[in-house]
Order: structure tokens, then sequence, then C-alpha cells
């Protein structure tokens, strides 16, 4: 059975038993910064088991893309390590539970997947009964073939919140995968008895004192990985020779030339980057791009590692671009997302392979001068922690650390860099959060809203509200009321506040009563159903019950759906004039201004900026009517609606429809003819990362204020040179001009003057050992000046030493030159520049014929000068 056909029964056997089958989430996961990479089918809908959201559907089945890194270093050593793997899970919002899901779990693998049950072991809770009745007496499970485990293997929680027993499926691979232990048994660290699903029974709540009370609505999560469960069927000794990831390796192998089978080496090798390369293709196609930081910074080390073990099958020039094609090939019909993305995807890699390239020249460098240091201090050896921050920070391999250190003689401190590597792994184990259930913080919200009920928002038809005051919190407390100069959150019934969310900040807005005045500045959303009102009490005291009138700022509401208009028209004027590859990576709405991050591998030409400017006011002047049309997800699908990087989207979704020129799914506020953005104009680009580009712009009265702005200094400058506006440009034109020439002019004097200054200094020159030294003050403006004396007194010279020095400002420039026939005598300009620039208070260095350094206290210069004499007689003699 492939890995497809395992695949697509799961789901059809769910969906068979009322499941809705869902599509795999992101592996960026969505509202949730606590976790970098979606990592277990549970995340997309860890929000519905915390009650911060309510599911649409009861029942869901979905096969999930997943990436986890912390067992990254054991990938292709073991047969069951990967970064990137697939989830297969089966899940229930408080409908069914044990009596259901055991049995469901235990039909799927003996019937349908066709596993011997005699094969079959299961572990259950130390106390769950209820599931061992299920197990032994619903299914058949010999007792002893039913296994209590503790907590520490057996049992979800993590802190405050739902949690539950676990029940496992182990497979029994036979007695030649075992470690041939007579202790050998379930649980046991060896590759005999194989987990392949495991079942999550969300049953209690676990309050703050570690108490455990029965939830009135229980859940199950379950989740089965689908490389380990191919491997069975396939009955293969490794997820690597399944169909899921052979594929991939035999397409690197016979592009490389070096076939699966043919070493040790080469296997790890093909393993690796079949496994990385999955994650890879998948990570880039669902938004994430190769970054110093964050999950960025995690792409780019699996890709660099990825093209590190090419180098061992002796890929030279980029090629893992051509592996994710085999993977979007492979895999593409299960992940249409693949399909649509896979020019973006081949792109970015192949561009990040071209800089890693550029990064091991730049590796070689940094390590060529570690061979040096360890040489020069008499060292065998390369510092560890210094080749650990060659590989961690460069991405420079530590074999290819270890060849170059062999070839000059010397090698490599393997304890030292592992005691580096071990440390990273530490930190990294310290600031990695577990995929959890349920945060304190979320646990304490789904009893607020419990309390409180759910506010309706009403802020896409009104601007004002007559509402009930919920809930009062000040100081991080729930009160009953709060007086004047307390800061507050409040929640209502009703409000017509927009929440932040997709990039669009929240309205400001006023809350007001007798005698009672809230200015609020921020409403948030911290679960579905609740919009919390933050600000500070102005006047009079705020109750629980009151009820209080509500005043959005209409201002600034209008300047912000001005500018959130503005961005759709931007994003479509983008995919024109660059492409249909740009895509939304995130976006900032704001009153003053917006801002736009997209996919896109080169900086935006002016021209190019030009025509988006153009195409945007070409569509604002058109007066395009908005409508807003609520359909369903699908359906909105079916028109060609966008959906934009940021958003959460349910069954009911909102298209927001620009004339016949854009439609994109958005919750935000936006003007009603496309003419109320009034002015668009962009204030530039920039780079924010490895295929990210950022354009920033500002419409209605910020462009209003910017083109102020802007006539303001065309004014001042029209002022400053004494011309009429429309004379500006040609006059600065003609003072540009007439400050070269001026320009010229003084080079030409200064170098004058520098020849009649080196005629003077030419007599104070002094004979040292047989040698012309001349040490001196000198009145060169800068150190460019103050080389071009140095090589100008040399050239006269002939044969001897110069060292100048100049005070300028306050600083010191110091510059030393010593002609090629010395040199050889052993006369250095560095070493004399690096024992005289302490005495000006800084440093230097430089070259054995020229060197020089800066210092901060000039009062030493001439102490400097002086002690040259002294530092040629010694090099000289």
């Amino acid at each position: 059975m492939t890995g497809n056909e395992i695949r697509t029964k799961f789901l059809q056997f769910f969906e068979s038993k009322g499941h809705k089958i869902l599509p795999s989430a992101s592996l960026i996961p969505h509202n949730d910064p606590s976790i970098l990479w979606t990592a277990a089918g549970m995340v997309p809908f860890k929000p519905y088991f915390t009650g911060a959201a309510k599911p649409d559907v009861l029942r869901a089945t979905t096969c999930q893309k997943c990436l986890r890194t912390p067992d990254i270093e054991s990938v292709g050593k073991t047969a069951r390590h990967h970064t990137f793997f697939e989830m297969l899970g089966n899940f229930s919002f408080g409908d069914y539970f044990k009596q259901d899901a055991i049995p469901w779990a235990w039909e799927f693998v003996t019937k349908h997947l066709g596993l011997e049950p005699e094969k079959l072991w299961i572990t259950i809770y130390l106390d769950d009964d209820e599931a061992f009745e299920i197990w032994h007496n619903v299914v058949g499970v010999p007792k002893d073939r039913i296994v209590r485990m503790g907590k520490d293997t057996n049992f979800w929680e993590i802190g405050v919140g739902p949690c539950g027993p676990c029940s496992e499926i182990y497979y029994d691979l036979g007695p030649e995968r075992g470690c041939g232990s007579p202790e050998c048994a379930v649980g046991c660290d060896c590759d005999r008895y194989l987990e392949i699903w495991n079942l999550v029974f969300i049953q209690f709540f676990r309050d703050e004192e570690g108490n455990y009370t029965p939830l009135k609505s229980k859940g199950i999560d379950t989740g089965m990985g689908l490389e380990r469960v191919a491997s069975v069927l396939q009955k293969v000794n490794s997820n690597f020779d399944t169909d899921l990831l052979r594929d991939i390796m035999d397409f690197t192998g016979n592009l490389t030339g070096k076939p699966y089978g043919s070493g040790d080496d080469i296997d790890l090798a093909l393993k690796v980057i079949a496994d990385h390369s999955r994650a890879v293709t998948f990570a880039v196609s669902d938004g994430a791009l190769p970054s110093n930081e964050g999950r960025g910074y995690v792409l780019r080390r699996l890709l660099r590692r990825a093209v590190r073990f090419g180098r061992v099958l002796g890929m030279e020039e980029p090629f893992l671009y051509q592996v994710a094609g085999a993977v979007i090939e492979k895999m593409g019909a299960a992940y249409p997302e693949l399909l649509k993305n896979s020019e973006l995807v081949m792109r970015v890699i192949k561009t990040e392979e071209e800089r890693f390239g550029e990064t091991l020249a730049q590796g070689t460098e940094i390590l060529n001068k570690l061979v040096g240091e360890a040489k020069a201090a008499g060292k065998n050896y390369i510092d560890g922690e210094k080749a650990f921050r060659l590989y961690d920070t460069y991405g420079f391999p530590i074999e290819l650390t270890q060849e170059i250190a062999g070839e000059n003689g010397l090698t490599v401190d393997e304890e030292g860099f592992a005691r580096a590597m071990e440390q990273q792994r530490d930190r990294a184990r310290s600031a990695r959060q577990e995929t959890e259930y349920l945060s304190e913080k979320a646990a304490q919200l789904k009893s607020i809203l419990e309390q409180v009920g759910e506010t309706v928002f009403t802020g896409y038809d009104t601007l004002s509200s007559r509402s009930r005051i919920k809930a009062v919190f000040s100081g991080g407390r729930q009160v009953e009321q709060a007086a004047a100069g307390d800061e507050v959150e409040i929640i209502l019934d009703i409000t017509p506040c927009y929440a932040e969310s997709g990039g669009q900040v929240s309205d400001h807005a006023i809350i007001s009563g007798p005698g009672l005045q809230v200015d609020v500045c921020e409403v948030t959303r911290p679960v579905q159903g609740i919009h919390l009102h933050s600000g500070k009490v102005g006047s009079g005291i705020v109750r629980v019950n009151d009820e209080v009138d509500v005043q959005v700022d209409r201002r600034r509401r209008m300047n912000i759906a001005r500018n959130h208009s503005a961005t759709h028209l931007l994003h479509k004027a983008l995919k024109e004039v660059l492409g249909g590859h740009v895509n939304q990576a995130g976006s900032l709405v704001a009153p003053d201004r917006l801002r736009f991050d997209f996919t896109h591998f080169a900086s935006i030409e002016p021209e190019e900026m030009q025509r988006i400017e153009d195409i945007v006011n070409n569509a604002v002047l058109n007066n395009l009517k908005v409508e807003v049309i609520e359909t369903s997800l699908d359906e909105a699908r079916a028109m060609g609606a966008a959906a934009l990087f940021e958003e959460k989207y349910g069954d009911r979704v909102r298209v927001i429809k620009m004339g016949d020129f854009s439609l994109e799914l958005c919750g935000g506020t936006h003007v009603e003819a496309t003419s109320e953005v009034g002015l668009f104009k962009l204030l530039g680009e920039s780079s924010v990362g490895s295929g990210l580009r950022r354009v920033e712009a500002v419409t209605g009265e910020g462009a209003m204020d910017y083109m102020r702005a802007k006539e303001d200094q065309l004014l001042l400058i029209a002022k400053t040179v004494k011309a009429p506006l429309h004379e500006v440009v040609r006059r600065v034109e003609s003072m540009v001009q007439d400050l070269r020439e001026l320009e010229k002019e003084t080079e030409t004097l200064r170098a004058r003057l520098a020849r009649y200054e080196v005629q003077g200094m030419l007599g104070r020159a002094r004979e040292i050992a047989g040698i012309k030294v001349l040490a001196s003050r000198s009145d060169a403006a800068d150190m460019d000046s103050l080389r071009a004396m140095v090589d100008l007194l040399r050239d006269k010279m002939g044969s001897g030493v110069i060292v100048l020095g100049a005070a300028v400002n306050g600083k010191v420039n110091l510059v030393a030159g010593v002609s090629k026939d010395l040199v050889s005598r052993g006369l250095h300009a560095g070493k004399m520049i690096k024992d005289i620039a302490p005495l000006v208070g800084g440093g230097g260095g430089g070259r054995p014929e020229m060197a020089q350094a800066g210092g901060k206290d000039p009062s030493g210069l001439d102490g400097a000068l002086e002690k040259v004499y002294s530092l040629v007689e010694a090099q000289a003699g």
C-alpha cells in the first residue's frame, strides 16, 4: 500500500464516520507566537480545545503536514527521525469520546490496513479503567497485550487547562528487530515495538492547585505518523525505505550519479537531502523565507545542511531546487498548494543555494585566518568554540573545517566543538515551548467568556452604540468598578470598535456615561467572542452592568479604511507589475500609513514603482464600488478571491470586491468607493529578508501631509538658493557645478601646498643606523591626504622611514611608510604604528610598507612621533 493510498484510506474511513475532511493547515501556525512551526496534527485545532474559538464542525479528520527540528542531527542516522512528516488524525470537539474513538482505531488498523491483531499492543494510562474495558471487552484485545504506563508517557497536560490520558497502539516488528534483552517489552528504546498511533482523551480540567475536574465537553485528538505506518505496511526497516521518501532519494541518486546503497556516507547524505528537501519545499510553499532569525533561520539551516550533504555526493553547483521539483511532483496531488507555488519554491531555494556558495567562500577566508592564528600561537589545533561559531554563524560545515585544518597540519578541537553545540541545544531546549493544549492565560479567558458571554460587533455598520459593561479588569484582576486615573480593560455586550486583526490596528473610542469618560486606546480579541477595550478612566467611575455610550473616533477609522482599501489595490498592482509570484507576507494598516510585505527577489526599480503607483491611483480615480460579499469559504475560493496572509477564516467569510479590479477575503474595514482613498503615494521600498520586500505608502490625509512637507522643503530650498520655484532645479544644478569647480581648485591648491610642506619636511629628516627617518607633524586635513603626503615623501626620499601625524578636530591621524629595501632589513610600518598608537589613545596596524592608526588624544602626538626614532633603531639593530 503506497503512502498516498494510506492517506486517502484514512481520510475516507473517518469521513464515513461523520467527520469532515479538512485540508492541512499551513506549517506556519496562525496567531500562535508560542511555536515556530505546526508540529502536530492538533495545532490548528488548539483554539477549539482551549475554548479560545468555536469549531465550525464537531468532527474533523486531517492529514497535517508537520515540521519539528529538535533532533535535526539524528535525521538519516535513525529509522524514524524526520524534520518534515505527515500526521494523520481524527478529532472530536465535544462530540464522541472513547466509546467510539477506540473501536474505530482498531477497526481501521486491522480491517482497513490489514495489520495482524496478534502483533498489536496497546498502552493506556495507569488508572484509565474505562479505556481498558473498551479495549478488552468491546474490541477484544487480550489483557496481557494491554500495558498500563505512567504519567510521563501516557497523560497529556501542560499547566492549567484541559488534559487527559492517552492510549497508544504499538506494532511488534519481531524479536529480530529487538535489543535481545529478556526485559524487552513495549516502551523499550529498541526498534522492536513501534508506536504507530496515539489517542488522547481530553476529559479533565486541571486548575492552578493541581486538582482535576471532569470536563462537561470532552474531546478526542489522535495522531498517526504516515511514514511510520507506511514502513510497517510496506515491510521495510526504515521510514526512508517507504515510497514516501525513497522516490525522492532515487531522484537525487540519479541526479548526482550516487545511487542509494552505494555506501553508508552516500546513503546518509541521500536520506538527509530527502528529508530536508521535503521540509524546505513545504515551508517555502507556506510562506516561510530564509533569514537569520526565527523560522527563517530554521529554514536556512535545513536548506544549507541539505546542500552540505550534497557536497558529499559531489554536487558543487545548485541542485536542491531540482530535488524540490521532485518533491512537488511526488506530493502535489495531495497538497495542491505545492503545484500552485512551484515556481516560487524553486526560485527561493535556488537563490539561497547560490547565496550559500558565497557564504562558503566567506567562511573559507575566515577559516584561513583561524589557521594562521593557530600557527602563530604555536597550536596544532583550531579552537572548538571558534569552529562552532564558523558552523553556526556562517553555516560552514565542520567536516570542511576539519578537512582544511588537516591540509594545514592541524586538527579541530572536537570536544570544544561538541561542548559549544550542546550549549546551543540547551539554550534551544530552554527556549522551545512544547505544543500545548492550553496556556494559563487561555484558561482564564475561557472562564471570562463563560461568565460574561460574547460581545456583539456592530462596527461594520455603525460607529456608535448603546452598550452594557459586562466585565472590568484593573491591575490584572477582575473588579466590580474602577475610578478616574485607573488603567482598565472593559468587556461590553455590544461594541462598534474594530479589534486589531489581520494587520489592521484597532479603533480608538470614547466610552461615556453620566460623569464618566474612558479613553479607549486599544481593542483586542484575545479569544473568539470577546472584545477587550483597553484604556484609562478620565473621569467618573466604571461599574459592571452600567449602560454606556460608545463612540469610535470617526476620523481615525476613516483614515484606516483608506489605507486598508489601498492595500488591496496595491496587492493587485504589485502582481501586475512584478509578476504572479508576488504574495503577501505581512502588513500593517494604520491611520497614518500602510506597510506591505511580499515575496519578490529583487529591489523594485524606480520605473516599476511609478507604474505601481499609477495603477493604484487609476483605480482610485475610476471610483470603483467597494462591495462586501458574505459567503462560504468554498464559494469565495470559487470566485477567485485571494486570501491574505494574516487572516483567519471560518465557514462564513467576507469578500471585498473593488469593481473588476480586486477580489480578496478580508475581515477589515474599508471605504465605500475607491475614490475615497484619495491620493495614493508610495514612500519607498526595502528588503526585509531573503526574497522578501517591503513597500510603505500613504493615502488621504497622510498623502496630503506628505505632499505638504515636500512642498515646504521645496520652498525652503528656493528661499535658500534665492530663486523662484520654477527656477529652483536649474539654480541648484548651477550651484553644484560651481561647487565642483571650486573643489577642483581646492585640490590643486592643496597639492601645491603639500609639495611645499614636503620640501620643508625633508630637511628635518634624521639618520638613524644609516637610515633616513622622518617623524613629523602635518597639517593634512584627513587620512587620505596624510597617506598621499607619506607617498610623496617616500618618493622624494628614495630609501627611508616616514611617519606623519596630524591633529584634526580633537582626533589624531597617524600614517607610517617604509621603503621596500628597508622592509627586507626587518623594518615594519605596521609594528611601528602599533607601538606608537597607544600614546595618542588609539590603535591601528597594517602592512610592512604602509600602516595607519587613529587616536583621540592629540596631547600625546609629539611623544609618539619622537618614539619612532628609537623604534627604527631597535628594528634595524
